[in-house]
C-alpha cells in the first residue's frame, strides 16, 4: 500500500481544512516546496496536491506553486482542484504533473468517458462523499447521487483509479471510514485510494487489511501524530 502525503494549497500556502470547511483552516507552511522536499526525504514516493482555490473557483488557481512542487519537489504529483476539462488536464500534465484528478467534473461533463479514454492511467476519479452522497463544488454542495453509484458509472466509462474521501472524517483525526471504503473497493474492479481521517499507525494497519492501493495522509503528519517513516515501513511489510 502506497502512503501518499497531502499538500493542500490555498493562496500559495500549505494548509489543511477541517471537514472541507474553508472557514476552518490551519496554515502549516508558507513554502509548500519545502514541505514536498520534507516528505520526499521521509521516503514518500508520490505527493497528493490539491488546489483548494481551484476547487472553489472551478479552475486551477495555484499553477505557479504547483509547477515549483513538480520541478523542485522531486516526486510524482497527483493533482486535484478545478480540473474539469481535457484542455485544463493537458495543460497541467504539460507542467509535469503525473496524474490529474477529476472530481465534481465527472458529474457534469458529458465527455468524461472520452477524457478517461484519452488520458488512461493519468486520469483519476476523485469521489468526495458526505453521508454517502457525492459532494461537489469544492465540497460546498451535495449532489443526489451516491458515491457507489458514481463510482460504478465512472468505472463503466473508463475510470482507471478512484480516490475516495469521506468528508466527515477529513481533518478530524478520528480514523478513516473503513466500512464505506471497503464497500466501494469490493464493488469495483479498479484500484481505490483511501483518504480522510487517518490519525495514527493503527489506521494505516486497518487500511492495509482491506487491501486498498494507497492512502492519503495529511493532518496527522502535520500535527506529528503519525510518522511518515513508520507508516511507509509498515506498508512495506504488508
Amino acid at each position: 500500500m502506497e502512503i501518499i502525503p497531502a499538500i493542500d494549497l490555498r493562496d500559495g500556502k500549505c494548509v489543511r481544512l477541517t471537514q472541507g470547511n474553508y472557514d476552518k483552516q490551519n496554515i502549516y507552511s508558507d513554502d509548500p516546496v519545502t514541505v514536498a522536499k520534507r516528505w520526499k526525504d521521509s521516503g514518500a514516493t508520490r505527493l497528493h496536491v490539491v488546489d483548494l482555490d481551484g476547487a472553489k473557483a472551478g479552475a486551477p488557481q495555484n499553477e505557479s506553486v504547483i509547477a515549483r512542487i513538480v520541478n523542485e519537489g522531486g516526486l510524482p504529483v497527483q493533482l486535484g482542484g478545478g480540473i474539469r476539462s481535457l484542455e485544463i488536464a493537458s495543460r497541467l500534465l504539460g507542467l509535469g504533473v503525473d496524474r490529474v484528478i477529476f472530481g465534481s467534473a465527472a458529474l457534469a461533463n458529458p465527455a468524461i468517458g472520452e477524457i478517461f479514454s484519452s488520458l488512461g492511467e493519468r486520469a483519476v476519479l476523485g469521489i468526495d462523499a458526505k453521508d454517502g452522497m457525492v459532494a461537489v463544488h469544492g465540497w460546498l454542495d451535495t449532489s443526489r447521487i451516491t458515491a457507489l453509484e458514481l463510482a460504478l458509472d465512472m468505472q463503466s466509462k473508463g475510470a482507471r483509479r478512484i480516490i475516495f474521501t469521506d468528508i466527515a472524517k477529513d481533518g478530524m483525526l478520528a480514523g478513516p471510514n473503513i466500512a464505506a471504503t471497503l464497500a466501494l473497493k469490493n464493488a469495483l474492479n479498479i484500484p481505490v485510494i483511501a483518504s480522510g481521517g487517518v490519525s495514527n499507525i493503527d489506521d494505516i494497519a486497518a487500511l492495509i487489511k482491506i487491501d486498498v492501493e494507497g492512502v492519503i495522509v495529511g493532518k496527522s503528519l502535520y500535527e506529528e501524530k503519525l510518522s511518515l517513516v513508520d507508516a511507509i515501513a509498515l506498508a512495506a511489510k504488508s
